[in-house]
């Protein structure tokens, strides 16, 4: 007995090194999500850009798109930003969920950086941003023709993850024109 307690502590901070090493190995950006391969919640929510025009989660179905979560205190979101505009302009379809944000600076930010959004749905209460489980700014869901979430993504959107992101969203386009076809 008086042997195991000479090895109690070294026992401990092996386990404790095992735990932490695992730790090591996990992606800081992949957040567990209980909404993959479910609905977008349902929401009715304004327009930012025309704030009586209200917008439902049928936005987010007929195609693929990414719902991107950003606001203008996010300074990732900032940084993210011209790589949205290049997504834009290649097709891809972005829709923008303005989290807790003001209207006037939101719409200014637009104004002045760019506009990569089809369709810009303002969430100032947080509300749908709770439904999705957000965790803050920026996140990208991905988001199939039917309105199902495909993916999660927290943290900027650039050219490393677009590289894993984007045969996601090319693989959802080329299933929902082929649900056309049939």
């Amino acid at each position: 007995m008086q042997k195991l307690k000479l090895f109690l502590p070294l026992i401990i901070f092996v386990v404790l090194a095992l735990l932490l090493l695992r730790g090591l190995d996990r992606d800081p950006s992949a957040m567990p999500s209980a909404l993959i391969d479910r609905p977008v919640p349902s929401f009715r929510l304004p327009d930012l850009a025309e704030g009586d025009r209200v917008f439902t989660e049928a936005l987010l179905s007929g195609q693929p798109a990414l719902l991107n979560v950003w606001a203008t205190w996010c300074p990732s979101c900032r940084f993210e930003h011209p790589f949205l505009l290049q997504l834009a302009a290649q097709g891809v379809r972005i829709v923008g969920l303005n989290y807790k944000d003001e209207t006037t600076p939101a719409r200014e930010w637009l104004t002045r950086l760019g506009d990569p959004y089809i369709a810009i749905i303002e969430d100032r209460e947080g509300s749908l941003g709770l439904d999705l489980g957000v965790y803050g700014a920026p996140e990208t869901y991905l988001v199939d023709a039917n309105g199902i979430i495909r993916y999660k993504h927290v943290g900027v959107v650039n050219e490393r993850v677009w590289a894993d992101l984007g045969p996601r969203y090319s693989s959802l386009l080329k299933n929902a024109v082929n649900q056309k076809d049939k």
